[in-house]
């Protein structure tokens, strides 16, 4: 009891003092007293005699409500930021782009060292050359663990708001490391595509990444005029209208004009692959393009070789022109490989790995007079039809559709640089996984 306590009689003096004071200073009036009592009413040891507990000092009071403010703040920094840092990591959260920071709980601790800008070390980066390939794809949940799976995940994916990071559907893609797309064409002797402008832009990705160039990568810079410098710069590439003739159309002539700036063989020494494109965009196949593919492919059956071909638009996207440009295609490098490409019988022998890519969607730059034979319509039964002739074939398909349809269209048919290199990912995601 305080009664019997010496220093109560003066504490009781002193804390009707110290409140007044206080109230006076302060200006608020006491929670404790009722509100017919004055604020300043003095008490004493008398007023707590049949309280169960003490009083406390006001300084303890006041104290302690600091704390507790402290305390209630922490735990509400520690609720709302704390889960996306303990799940990346402050530096990798940090390096996604604000407008594309998703909150992806679902990525395996295994993958937290990919959310990383791979070509941020890349030349002409930030020159007015700001792309990120956080911009192009983010990394969510677990990767594809076979071909198949992977080519339907990139074949059936979207994006969340135009030019937003690519997200595949139902499980993940990898984006490369220079260092990992050197080594995986690397494993191929020959990597060799065969289409029209489309594929010729793919190549052109490739030769960006192998060349770590995002100003001048994929097109033939060693050659420029000042002009050309200033046109065909970073996304500019890949304007068909000012820079198609400068693309890059295989790796021996960057070998011959400018070989310092291939990283392959600088980071792998035995490295020695032929990447090339042979245009053959009509049917019927005028004679000097099959005698030019047949000229390209390296007859040697110990060399692995893996084919990516495209075609659609220069047949209308009419089906049956397109199968008969694609079997075509498929017996000259059978007859040149000696290899099968295709299904045939029961046969135990392995195919030459073939990727067919359907064309991309149809932007709002599109000429009106191809509105209804190459709209979204028609590339959409396109490519649901080619994806079933692929299958019957035995060969695999990748479609563009999805993922090209939020993205930037030149003129309404061709994508940007971002997603060209989109795509030439996707290309080296599937040469990766050949062998699983």
């Amino acid at each position: 009891m305080l009664g019997g306590n010496p220093y109560d009689s003066l504490l009781s003096e002193k804390l009707p003092e110290m409140y007044k004071d206080k109230d006076h200073r302060r200006h608020r009036s006491s929670s404790w007293l009722s509100a017919s009592e004055s604020s300043s009413m003095p008490f004493s040891s008398s007023t707590w005699a049949g309280s169960a507990w003490p009083a406390a000092p006001p300084k303890l009071c006041q104290r302690l409500s600091r704390y507790l403010l402290v305390f209630v703040g922490a735990i509400l920094f520690i609720s709302f930021w704390q889960p996306f840092d303990d799940f990346y990591g402050a530096p990798a959260r940090r390096a996604i782009a604000p407008e594309y920071s998703f909150p992806l709980h679902s990525l395996p601790a295994s993958r937290a060292g990919e959310v990383r800008d791979t070509l941020a070390g890349y030349k002409y980066r930030g020159e007015g050359c700001n792309v990120s390939s956080l911009d192009l794809h983010v990394p969510l949940g677990s990767v594809c663990p076979d071909k198949n799976s992977m080519l339907t995940a990139m074949s059936s994916g979207g994006r969340i708001g135009r030019d937003a990071p690519y997200l595949p559907r139902g499980c993940d893609m990898r984006w490369f490391s220079t260092f990992e797309v050197c080594e995986i064409l690397g494993r191929y002797s020959q990597v060799i595509l065969v289409g029209d402008s489309m594929l010729r832009h793919v190549i052109g990705a490739l030769n960006i990444l192998i060349r770590e160039d995002l100003g001048y990568g994929g097109v033939t810079d060693w050659n420029f005029s000042e002009d050309e410098k200033r046109q065909c710069f970073c996304n500019r590439q890949f304007d068909v209208r000012d820079c198609s003739v400068q693309g890059i159309f295989t790796t021996a002539d960057v070998v011959e004009h400018d070989p310092l700036s291939l990283m392959c063989p600088k980071m792998i020494p035995e490295w020695n692959t032929d990447l090339r494109i042979e245009q053959m965009v009509r049917y019927p196949i005028p004679h000097e393009e099959r005698q030019r593919l047949e000229k390209a492919i390296d007859s040697n059956p110990s060399q692995r070789k893996a084919f990516i071909l495209g075609h659609g638009l220069w047949s209308d996207l009419e089906v049956e022109k397109t199968l008969k440009w694609l079997d075509l295609v498929l017996d000259t490098i059978e007859s040149k490989t000696g290899a099968r490409t295709q299904l045939r019988g029961r046969s135990p022998r392995r195919n030459l790995p073939v990727l067919l890519m359907t064309p991309n969607a149809a932007g709002d730059k599109k000429p009106d007079e191809w509105i209804v034979s190459q709209g979204n319509k028609a590339l959409v039964r396109f490519e649901h039809a080619m994806a079933i002739q692929a299958a019957k074939k035995r060969i695999d398909h990748l479609g563009t559709w999805n993922m090209s349809i939020q993205a930037t269209l030149y003129d309404g048919v061709h994508m940007d640089m971002r997603g060209n290199l989109l795509k030439a990912m996707m290309v080296m995601n599937w040469l990766n996984l050949l062998e699983a």
